[in-house]
């Protein structure tokens, strides 16, 4: 086996203002509710005990290429709002295997260790995303001529490395990404470790993240499976068959991005809940909701209505279901979304605009939140979950 060589990106804690390693003994915060982490008014603030709140910390990918500085080193404000408003965090780019390993010899860990550390000193929970997937592969890994041996290894070491620098630091991961076709066929061509090494990959890389982190949940993770339908079936089906041999499955995700061009999902909650069902955990893992926007960029009063509703609804569906236990928003302010890179002529997606001015969805969000609280419904912790 090659010897690996961590290197790390030019970050300043000055800049951050967290520090870029933790000491050796520090131990996560998850008193999500207390008066140093959760002001009055906000979206952490308003949850009942046990939801976590979540966003995606905008960064990598996509934002290398986009007219404005990094969002989680450069802009002040943007890190304001993310401690302030949410008890969870997901690096958006910054921990797929394109970011963190520019070579097969290197892994660059500045950014995840920086979005680590800042979820500790404000008390957040982290979900870390993601070990196995058929996107943002780095070319030295797709275009590789790998042996079959080496490609097990490559991965094997990933995610021993990965998770087991984060042990006890990140409360989920998504182990494996959009394995499934939209018709329910498991992705043997475009995903490399599926292609190479067979199905059977998938239950070693949930015993390969279990065996690095004991404490970690470990998560499947889709877009296109809110409803019941051929994609989420092959999931449930899959999950009971590794259950049934001992892998320590230990959650099912729903990503949740939504078009208001097509109707809301109505079984969403009945889907949630079949998972539940068979003893697993659950989650909305990267939530948003896009439109079509008018002549002008600006959308009318009936969208932003409309999407409100699509919000309300989703985290509805989530808090019905008692073992869900995270929400989590891709992004939490047009600003940085994802959406208008790869919807040409949709936006508009997160609850806050450019100028982080709250939008109808924020508050929809916030009015559920409170009513879920004032009704005394407090949610089971991950713990109690799978493992």
């Amino acid at each position: 086996m090659k010897p690996v060589r961590l290197i790390t990106a030019a970050l300043t804690a000055a800049a951050l203002s967290v520090p870029l390693a933790a000491p050796a003994s520090a131990a996560p915060d998850h008193d999500h509710d207390h008066p140093r982490y959760a002001k009055p008014g906000t979206l952490r603030w308003a949850a009942p005990e046990g939801l976590v709140i979540g966003t995606a910390v905008a960064g990598g990918g996509h934002h290398l290429e986009q007219d404005y500085p990094d969002p989680f080193t450069s802009d002040g404000r943007y890190r304001r709002i993310l401690a302030r408003e949410f008890s969870s965090v997901s690096p958006e780019n910054q921990m797929k295997w394109e970011y963190l390993r520019p070579t097969r010899d290197e892994y660059d860990f500045g950014m995840a260790d920086a979005i680590v550390d800042f979820a500790e000193r404000h008390g957040q929970d982290v979900r870390g995303h993601t070990l196995l997937w058929h996107s943002q592969n780095p070319e030295w890994l797709e275009e590789g001529d790998f042996t079959a041996e080496e490609l097990r290894e490559i991965l094997h070491d990933h995610i021993t490395t990965v998770v087991g620098r984060y042990e006890g630091r990140i409360d989920q991961w998504d182990v494996a990404n959009e394995i499934f076709t939209s018709s329910g066929e498991l992705r043997t061509e475009d995903n490399i470790w599926i292609r190479e090494l067979g199905p059977g990959i998938i239950a070693d890389a949930f015993r390969w993240a279990h065996e690095a982190d004991p404490s970690a949940e470990l998560y499947f993770n889709d877009y296109g499976v809110e409803d019941v339908n051929a994609k989420s079936d092959a999931y449930h089906e899959l999950v009971q068959e590794l259950l049934a041999d001992g892998v320590p499955v230990h959650g099912f995700s729903a990503q949740v991005h939504l078009s208001m061009q097509y109707p809301f999902p109505s079984s969403l909650e009945e889907n949630l809940q079949r998972f539940d069902d068979l003893g697993l955990g659950t989650a909305l893992t990267e939530v948003d909701v896009r439109m079509r926007l008018p002549e002008g960029g600006e959308p009318t009063g009936e969208q932003l209505r409309t999407q409100a509703d699509y919000y309300e609804r989703a985290l509805n569906a989530c808090v019905n279901v008692e073992g869900c236990d995270s929400f989590t928003i891709w992004g939490f302010t047009d600003r940085y979304s994802w959406v208008p890179v790869f919807f040409e002529g949709e936006g508009e997606a997160t609850v806050m605009d450019e100028d982080f001015h709250r939008k109808p969805a924020y508050f929809a969000l916030r009015s559920s939140l409170l009513e879920e609280k004032s009704d005394g419904h407090g949610r089971p912790p991950w713990a109690g979950h799978g493992r």
